[in-house]
């Protein structure tokens, strides 16, 4: 600038601190969260075996039931996702219906279940490596801690620096891991077609296994296997056109997942055995056993990389939708110091850099006293208990929502989808469980009376959100 022929330099600008999000995300990468978060590959690994000890060979038609059943709970999500775009999801859909202070404690506990999916799956980046590592001869002993360790701090890194490039990276992974399982799916099912013929009893209950009585104890973990769909919501604030491509990315995720689930599972049913059952109910890595036994052993460590890459895909999702949801919380009263945006990035960066820290913290201090597995399913089982409580409250937010403005078809879904929720949760309390998994719902509730506590403390966090506190 010149003035009077003097030159002035003027000062450097300062970023200037935002609480918003920058609306640059599409259709793709609000798919690969919910996806991501889902973490289908996992899925396939572990909760197969304990659907099978349920339901015998009908583990198929099991699925196929909690792909329905599901899909009733998710269209709650659609109908108010359509209606609002927040980061906060069901702490915006519970609040607008039942109050704000009742949308903060909904926030705070789907937040239990991000931080817990995120702490706990990073241990399965470890365990997935160390696998695959042990296969090549390479052993060391704490070599899963430290490719946890590394695969968290990564995680943190990509969401914090572009969370389009993340979703993407998101959807390579877990895509990549997907397509490993369904070749090896159809080379099962070629090969037992061509010498046995395939069946369709994986589509009639067991009468070994009670029958639709066991089918029904394994529907819960079914449903626990759709755990997350709703993360897409989470980016609401960033996604262009939300009211459109948030409620397809959640409807994409159940129908895909569903898809996805009943296929593999017959895949593994068929190539165990139909009448050898018990060797994949008491397997502790099928997909392993089954690429090995079909294909190769370097095809099953190729399993095992793929397996840890969607771990990854999905520690990142999870850290993802938990920086946005503590972003959203941080803004409306909880602390503002985790409501700032990078000036450059747009991300939650505050939000990104916390949840991180409290995540590596819980790896640290819980992993190696347990180990990779135990610890992973102590944590998502506490997940999948808060997030229970999530999808009730939502749910039943759409049948008071939809009944007061006369949608009766609407009103019946959240009325279905609020049934169909009380059975896994009083399945996963009743009979007790055996120690230490009798105590998660103790700190599930502890959690959320501590949700419950804080907005009469902090009568800001009672208040409508405020989606730029900066103003």
């Amino acid at each position: 600038m010149v003035l009077n022929n003097t030159c002035v330099v003027s000062p450097p600008r300062m970023p200037v601190k935002s609480r918003r999000l920058q609306r640059k995300l599409g259709l793709a990468e609000a798919v690969a969260l919910s996806l991501s978060i889902v973490g289908p590959t996992m899925a396939m690994a572990f909760n197969v075996s304990l659907v099978v000890r349920a339901a015998g060979r009908a583990a198929p038609l099991a699925f196929v039931i909690g792909t329905v059943a599901l899909s009733i709970v998710a269209l709650s999500f659609v109908s108010f996702s359509k209606r609002v775009a927040h980061a906060g999801s069901a702490y915006a859909y519970i609040g607008q219906t039942f109050g704000w202070r009742w949308g903060f404690v909904a926030g705070w506990t789907l937040l239990l279940t991000y931080l817990t999916y995120t702490a706990g799956v990073s241990a399965l980046i470890g365990n997935f490596l160390q696998a695959a590592a042990r296969n090549s001869g390479i052993q060391f002993k704490g070599l899963w801690l430290a490719f946890s360790l590394a695969g968290l701090l990564l995680a943190g890194f990509c969401a914090h620096r572009d969370v389009k490039l993340a979703g993407r990276l998101m959807l390579l992974l877990e895509g990549i891991s997907v397509l490993a399982i369904l070749f090896l799916s159809v080379v099962v099912l070629i090969r037992v077609g061509v010498t046995q013929g395939l069946s369709a009893a994986p589509f009639i209950p067991a009468p070994g296994f009670k029958a639709w009585s066991g089918i029904g104890y394994a529907i819960v973990f079914c449903v626990l296997s759709f755990a997350g769909f709703e993360g897409a919501a989470t980016l609401g604030e960033e996604t262009q056109n939300p009211q459109r491509n948030i409620p397809i990315a959640i409807l994409t995720t159940c129908v895909l997942a569903g898809v996805f689930y009943v296929s593999v599972t017959y895949a593994q049913v068929i190539g165990f055995g139909i009448e050898a059952t018990t060797g994949l109910a008491n397997s502790s890595a099928p997909l392993n056993e089954l690429a090995v036994r079909y294909v190769s052993r370097p095809f099953g460590t190729a399993i095992d990389l793929a397996a840890a890459s969607s771990a990854f895909s999905c520690a990142l999702g999870s850290l993802t939708a938990a920086a946005r949801l503590l972003f959203a919380l941080g803004r409306d009263g909880l602390a503002l110091q985790v409501s700032e945006t990078h000036p450059v990035n747009g991300t939650p960066s505050a939000a990104i850099i916390l949840t991180s820290l409290v995540c590596l913290a819980i790896l640290l201090l819980w992993a190696p006293l347990v180990g990779p597995a135990d610890y992973c399913s102590y944590l998502v089982t506490i997940g999948s208990l808060a997030v229970i409580l999530v999808y009730i409250g939502v749910n039943a937010a759409e049948l008071t929502t939809s009944f007061q403005t006369r949608r009766t078809a609407w009103s019946m879904c959240g009325l279905a989808g609020t049934g169909v929720l009380f059975w896994p949760l009083y399945t996963s309390l009743y009979p007790a469980p055996a120690y230490p998994n009798n105590r998660w719902p103790y700190l599930v509730a502890a959690w959320v009376i501590g949700g419950i506590a804080l907005p009469f403390a902090f009568p800001a966090m009672g208040t409508a959100p405020n989606r730029d506190a900066s103003k």
